[in-house]
């Protein structure tokens, strides 16, 4: 692991549906992170789609075209350009998407993982609408300026499961990271807060 490792967390509202406004908002805020020094960006689950997205994400154009800014925003972080973790769905084997989180660097999808555990209460359909990931490994980001950081990326709920982060830490992560697109809750930011020095 580096030295040094500056990271940018980009905290946005994006909208539903608007993925050509929502590109526009991850990439003004990827270059004002790149301005400031950062190495990475993060961004919250499912930022290029809105979240929660519903029946939405169950349509294949919606996925086509998730996949082709995710790869087009790739090429943002090519030459040295900060890295990138952010949230959106991908299309499943079993004919549901996954929830999932993605790492671009070096000009391409580095890595991707599906979200494990799925909420199903309150505002949350997940279970209907997403398919489950296995527990997933930790993510590897070479550094522009030489090193190494093992990423363990959870997506939103996946934080609240122990199994997700023993088994991140057991295969090796360096850095949790969770990344979420919860609606506000009173009280649960003390929560989280609570579950991640625990």
């Amino acid at each position: 692991m580096p030295n040094k490792l500056t990271i940018a967390l980009a905290q946005c509202n994006p909208i539903v549906g608007d993925l050509d406004g929502n590109l526009a908002l991850v990439r003004r805020l990827h270059r004002a992170a790149e301005q400031a020094g950062a190495d990475l960006v993060i961004f919250p689950e499912m930022v290029l789609t809105g979240y929660p997205l519903e029946d939405l994400v169950l349509k294949q154009a919606l996925l086509d075209r998730t996949a082709a800014l995710l790869e087009k925003l790739a090429q943002d972080t090519a030459g040295g350009r900060p890295a990138i973790v952010l949230g959106a769905p991908w299309a499943g084997r079993g004919g549901r998407p996954f929830n999932g989180a993605f790492l671009l660097a070096g000009g391409q999808v580095a890595a991707q993982r599906a979200k494990h555990a799925l909420p199903n209460y309150g505002v949350f359909d997940e279970k209907r609408v997403f398919e489950a990931g296995p527990v997933p490994g930790p993510m590897r980001l070479d550094l522009p300026r030489g090193g190494t950081v093992r990423l363990g990326v959870m997506v939103c709920e996946d934080m609240w499961i122990e199994d997700v982060a023993e088994g991140l830490e057991e295969t090796g992560a360096q850095i949790l990271v969770v990344i979420n697109g919860s609606p506000f809750e009173v009280g649960k930011q003390e929560r989280r807060i609570q579950l991640a020095v625990t």
